[in-house]
């Protein structure tokens, strides 16, 4: 058989063009497709020696750096599957995580804080990685070690392991094929025009799918230099633009830009496009970019298990308030309750098949049969449309996930946290609409004792000390009882209908 690891691609374009630089740090610095070809080679070596097996699990929470994106190679190249975790997770996120999928080994920054003795499983083993690769990781590489026979692997082998939120229960890990990120990598490529005269800023963090598996991966298929910015920050953004030609961001990124005085046609003149994804981009802001910068905003609609499933054209109608419409391979309907596809118009519930589809939620087998239909199709979770053109467009979640920057906050896991303060008797956590992340965190409470409720400072400082910051609330509120249903079920549809009463969020990253 043909080899379908992911790496090939990689190794083919280093072997046919080993000079061409592939990475442009912040600093100036060049780095060759050899450079990355020769050091995903020690790192997979590392990972031989080591004993790890093709399918062994490695996570990863290290900072963005060019050499992270060497291990994240060196992992699927050695045929190892890929697990990414937020750099701001806490030890108890950590724990979790770790537990669930029972990593081989597991690769923090040099400078991270101890974990507590019982968030690492004894069966996986730490060791430190800094943004040059520097650590105990790196006190393994044999020096003149570059070469590495890429592991001969089929496209269903796993290729990464991405935890993603749900209603119900725990984050559930979905798996995804070298296949999978294969043809997406390709096939958004060709889609979005990639070839080796762009340059592709890259700000996005790379724990997330939208940061590796879209923006990088599809660089690289497409022969793009990278320019790398290690975090997104407006002005050394503003600065790289012109010497960019495509951009993928959040909306919360295209929102903070607009700031900008700077930000102006005459500045993007070089740019060919800019592509927004993982939250909702709003018609208004899409109208206020293009009248800026004379460029129109390429929105697209992916989701975890999914990667990407619809985008507006390259060359055609992009349409604000519009994801655009399936893109080749993807079967895309709008079902109803008994999952039957409904007519053109109408609204209902997102689902999806394609190439680019997970293969099933780790260790879960159950969850997996419960999200996919009897014909293969992924319900999505998503509310939507299509109109007579074909177009998509996105009315809202079935599920209560908030996505807050980009990223998914899972109500459950919030509230989880906040009702092991004594003072609490219980919590609600709902999005609420936020003018620079798109969404936010806000929490109802109900006081354990009404005489003596909980401050908001004290429910927001439980949550910062034990989750990331992104999930951390903007607004806690305190009422006497949630609406609920016959069941008991808490209504938070209705508690999203109250935040009405009180001012709109605004742009507060004093907590991102």
């Amino acid at each position: 058989m043909s080899n379908r690891n992911f790496y090939v691609l990689v190794e083919g374009r280093a072997e046919a063009n080993p000079t061409d630089v592939l990475l442009e740090l912040e600093s100036g610095e060049t780095l060759s497709a050899q450079w990355l070809h020769k050091l995903c080679g020690s790192y997979a070596s590392v990972f031989r020696r080591l004993g790890c097996a093709v399918g062994d699990r490695v996570a990863v929470q290290v900072e963005k750096s060019a050499h992270a994106f060497a291990l994240y190679l060196a992992c699927l190249r050695a045929g190892l599957c890929y697990l990414p975790i937020n750099t701001a997770y806490r030890s108890a996120e950590l724990a979790y995580l770790l537990k669930d999928a029972q990593p081989s080994f597991l690769l923090r920054g040099p400078n991270t804080e101890a974990l507590p003795d019982m968030t690492v499983p004894r069966s996986t083993k730490v060791l430190t990685f800094g943004i040059r690769g520097e650590g105990t990781f790196a006190s393994l590489v044999k020096a003149g070690e570059t070469s590495f026979s890429t592991v001969e692997l089929n496209g269903a082998a796993p290729a990464a392991l991405l935890y993603t939120s749900g209603t119900t229960g725990r984050p559930k890990g979905a798996l995804i094929s070298h296949a999978a990120l294969s043809y997406t990598a390709q096939t958004l490529s060709r889609l979005w025009g990639f070839s080796s005269s762009d340059v592709l800023l890259h700000a996005l963090p790379i724990f997330h799918s939208h940061g590796l598996f879209i923006s990088f991966n599809v660089a690289l298929a497409g022969g793009a230099r990278i320019l790398l910015q290690n975090k997104f920050d407006v002005s050394p953004v503003l600065d790289a633009i012109p010497r960019s030609t495509v951009f993928m961001g959040v909306p919360t990124y295209y929102h903070r830009l607009l700031t900008c005085p700077s930000l102006a046609s005459s500045l993007c003149r070089n740019m060919r496009l800019f592509i927004s994804g993982s939250a909702p981009l709003s018609a208004p802001m899409h109208r206020d970019f293009e009248t800026r910068t004379g460029h129109r905003i390429l929105e697209r609609y992916g989701l975890t298990e999914a990667m990407i499933l619809c985008s507006n054209p390259l060359e055609g109608d992009r349409r604000p308030g519009s994801v655009g419409l399936p893109i080749p391979g993807v079967d895309l309907r709008i079902a109803g309750e008994r999952d039957e596809a409904l007519p053109v118009g109408q609204v209902g519930i997102i689902q999806a098949r394609g190439p680019g589809l997970f293969s099933g939620y780790w260790n879960n087998a159950e969850q997996t049969k419960a999200e996919l239909t009897a014909d293969g199709f992924f319900r999505t979770g998503d509310m939507g449309l299509v109109d007579e053109k074909g177009y998509v467009s996105i009315t809202g979640r079935a599920k209560d996930l908030i996505i807050s920057g980009g990223y998914n906050v899972y109500p459950a896991e919030v509230e989880a946290v906040i009702d092991e303060l004594t003072s609490v008797k219980e919590s609600a956590v709902v999005g609420a609409t936020h003018a620079d992340f798109g969404e936010c965190v806000v929490a109802f409470v109900i006081a354990s004792d009404k005489s003596d409720p909980p401050s908001e400072s004290e429910v927001i400082q439980q949550v910062k000390r034990n989750m990331a910051s992104y999930k951390t609330p903007k607004k806690v509120i305190v009422v006497d009882d949630f609406p609920r249903n016959a069941m008991g079920k808490v209504l938070k549809k209705e508690l999203r209908t109250t935040l009405a009463d009180f001012p709109t969020l605004g742009s507060d990253n004093a907590n991102r």
